[in-house]
């Protein structure tokens, strides 16, 4: 691969939530409809109808730019982008071209490998869906036209992607950033998120680029990542044989593991753009940015480094906890509730991602169900019940999980199955001696006798498992010690 050079280029197409689609005033929430109930005279083209923009959709397409970095331009112009292709109805696409509403943005990503990357964003510019073909076993295709006319954002970025991975990173935080502004559902699976991806190879050393082919339609990061990986040993493998690469649309055969060509790949000029008629030129005003500016929240990487200078995070912690804005919303409010008991940011963010985020994949749930699941306050109440020594660690954690199942108080739950911490010395006494007579003990003992002190841990062990947790394991190692000291001077 050192002798070829790869460059790749995504267009992410998002779908923008509004009530409406595009140009007409046709519900939007099309999504597990039945085919072709969610259409209006506009969006199926009919003639004499007149499209007019949803101002919603175009506050948001902007929104979508600032939070990308993009510059907004004031002067924006609708196109018509004509081909004939059976989804699309009008034989057209409303779209925008030379003249779109953001230009010259970037977003960084991380690599694996530690390495950030800054990719750059050659613009943002909006259009209307088209419908969708839905292809049977027996070869033929059927039509559904609820998603045409679906306001899209189309956010094409530079060629500034060197591998595989770095797509799928890039394709990632697109969908956190528009996610994150409430923009966009984030759903790969319904098409409300997909990108097109772009991959030329050339031989080292040749300053042009190589033949440019489209993969389309992608609504996957694992797949955009495996079928860039594919795409490019295909075209490697071409050129090494003395092969030329043609420029052309493939699909993504998942079942197969590759690319299928689909048609020869259109030139700009081919789509014979020219300013939409029925659509007057977009003006904004210096004011008019502002005010979308204002909508912006604090977006992940801002909260991340926020999280890590403010609550003393580590980069992977304040990273896991900035995935999504529901998490990281969840998380502050949980370190506001765990203040009135005296709990650190870093020991509500330890019991979010390892017990709340390990129940949440035990389960098959989503994050956003983490704060239905387990209240704040439940997580300040059980650290706050370790704090005073009612209960241990590890008793905690059955709490823990027995609270986001039932919902159900911690406290309650103690107070019901008695899990109370023991710290009872002469109870737990009789414990370690009934422990230290176990045959299963002996092995521990002579090693702790003979010198290697972490033995003990075992003996810890043998009575927390005896006490179903309940032990005070500070306790418990004392007793333990105290034992075995006696045992010593009695030998």
């Amino acid at each position: 691969m050192s002798d070829y050079l790869v460059t790749i280029g995504l267009e992410v197409h998002a779908h923008i939530l509004t009530e409406s689609k595009m140009f007409d005033g046709c519900p939007a929430n099309y999504a597990g409809a039945d085919p072709n109930t969610f259409v209006s005279a506009v969006s199926l083209g009919l003639p004499g109808t007149l499209p007019v923009v949803n101002q919603r959709a175009v506050e948001r397409a902007a929104l979508s730019g600032l939070a990308l970095n993009c510059r907004i331009n004031e002067h924006s112009v609708f196109s018509r982008k004509s081909y004939l292709y059976p989804d699309l109805v009008k034989g057209f696409q409303i779209s925008q071209y030379d003249e779109p509403l953001c230009s010259d943005g970037w977003v960084e990503i991380r690599t694996a490998a530690g390495e950030t990357r800054r990719i750059g964003i050659e613009r943002l510019h909006i259009e209307e869906d088209t419908g969708r073909l839905v292809h049977a076993a027996d070869g033929s295709s059927l039509i559904d036209y609820n998603r045409a006319g679906m306001p899209l954002m189309e956010i094409v970025s530079r060629p500034d992607l060197a591998t595989p991975e770095e797509a799928r990173l890039y394709f990632e935080k697109m969908r956190q950033i528009l996610v994150w502004i409430g923009v966009n559902s984030g759903n790969l699976e319904e098409g409300a998120l997909r990108c097109d991806a772009n991959v030329s190879v050339r031989p080292a050393g040749q300053a042009h680029y190589g033949a440019k082919v489209e993969i389309k339609n992608i609504n996957s990061f694992r797949y955009v990542e495996r079928a860039l990986v594919y795409e490019i040993r295909r075209q490697t493998a071409i050129l090494a044989s003395g092969g030329v690469v043609r420029q052309e649309t493939r699909g993504w055969d998942e079942l197969r593991g590759e690319t299928v060509g689909q048609r020869s790949k259109e030139f700009a000029h081919d789509y014979r753009y020219f300013p939409e008629p029925d659509i007057p030129p977009l003006q904004f005003d210096a004011a008019w940015i502002e005010a979308r500016r204002a909508e912006l929240p604090e977006l992940p990487a801002a909260r991340r480094a926020r999280f890590e200078q403010e609550y003393g995070l580590s980069l992977q912690d304040a990273d896991l906890l900035t995935l999504e804005r529901s998490v990281a919303d969840y998380y502050e409010a949980g370190v506001v509730a765990a203040q009135s008991v005296g709990a650190t940011p870093k020991e509500v963010a330890n019991w979010i991602l390892n017990e709340g985020f390990r129940l949440l994949n035990d389960r098959g749930e989503a994050v956003e169900r983490l704060a239905l699941r387990m209240p704040v306050a439940h997580i300040a109440a059980i650290i706050d019940l370790v704090a005073q020594g009612t209960l241990t660690r590890s008793v905690a954690k059955q709490v823990f999980e027995e609270s986001f199942d039932s919902g159900s108080a911690p406290a309650a739950i103690v107070a019901a199955r008695g899990l109370t911490q023991i710290s009872d010395g002469d109870a737990m006494r009789l414990v370690v001696r009934q422990v230290l007579e176990d045959a299963k003990a002996a092995k521990a003992i002579a090693e702790y006798q003979g010198g290697k002190s972490s033995a003990i841990q075992f003996l810890v062990g043998m009575v927390m498992k005896q006490t179903k947790g309940q032990a005070n394991p500070q306790l418990t190692r004392t007793l333990l010690e105290e034992e075995l000291r006696q045992r010593d001077e009695r030998s």
